[in-house]
């Protein structure tokens, strides 16, 4: 059963909207009303990226991520810069 993609996008839009009042009200740095809503535009987004492709065949420029911590991507990425193929 497929949902329909202007249902889904309606779905992010409130789940968007959702995260921002929780941010805005936010009491401290683990709130859990903001992680909650957090994970709710990431699954919103998800539903949304599914159905457009399975209506259309399109999707977003967009991606959830996993890790949050992005530092040690970089520095990963740096060091295979660094490395140098050598060939006998």
């Amino acid at each position: 059963m497929s949902i329909d993609p202007r249902v889904a996008l309606q779905s992010l839009t409130t789940a968007l909207e959702e995260h921002l009042i929780a941010a805005s009200a936010r009491r401290g740095e683990g709130d859990p009303t903001v992680e909650a809503a957090f994970f709710a535009v990431a699954d919103a987004f998800e539903v949304y990226d599914d159905s457009l492709y399975e209506a259309y065949g399109e999707v977003t420029p967009l991606e959830v991520i996993d890790d949050v911590d992005d530092d040690d991507d970089e520095e990963d990425a740096e060091e295979d810069e660094d490395l140098e193929i050598v060939q006998d």
